[in-house]
């Protein structure tokens, strides 16, 4: 059960004059979400809809963790007679409250075909993890690796590094 505000009120607020404390406890959870727009929208208007959405999060007090554009895919099934979509897959920790106003705002725009958001539980947030640092890691690896060198040439290199040391 979730506790928004939470009201502590002393026993002997009479004799003191104490008002009651009020504590405000924000519980944040993981989340994902996926929403697919319209293809009838160029680049810019695509980019422009996933920030709306990115800024409604952020001004409710959502950290976005992770953003990932799959591009235009292909429908399973046609949607108001369209067979293509731009998705887009956003992963944030947020209030449970955010999530209402951002599918409130999903269902009010004309440019979301489709969308879904989970609540991540914590298999799905280790999974998400490694996933994300498994990404990470070949970019980084495919911007720093030199191109490879045929074996033949490895290895004329060391034959004739032996036989320098040799001499």
């Amino acid at each position: 059960m979730i506790i928004r505000d939470f009201i502590v009120s002393l026993p002997l607020e009479k004799y003191f004059f104490v008002k009651p404390l009020i504590i405000n406890l924000v519980i944040m959870h993981n989340y994902e979400t996926v929403f697919i727009l319209t293809p009838v929208l160029s680049d810019a208007q695509m980019k422009e809809a996933v920030e709306k959405f990115k800024k409604l999060l952020t001004d409710e007090g959502a950290e976005i963790v992770n953003e990932e554009d799959w591009g235009l895919r292909k429908l399973a099934y046609p949607i108001d007679k369209k067979t293509t979509g731009f998705y887009t897959f956003l992963e944030f920790n947020a209030d449970p409250t955010a999530i209402d106003k951002l599918e409130v705002n999903f269902r009010r725009d004309e440019r979301v075909i489709r969308f879904l958001t989970v609540r991540q539980d914590k298999f799905a947030l280790e999974y998400a993890q490694k996933r994300r640092n498994k990404g990470g890691r070949k970019q980084e690896t495919a911007a720093t690796s030199e191109p490879a060198k045929p074996k033949k040439a490895e290895a004329a290199e060391k034959e004739t590094e032996l036989k320098e040391k040799e001499d």
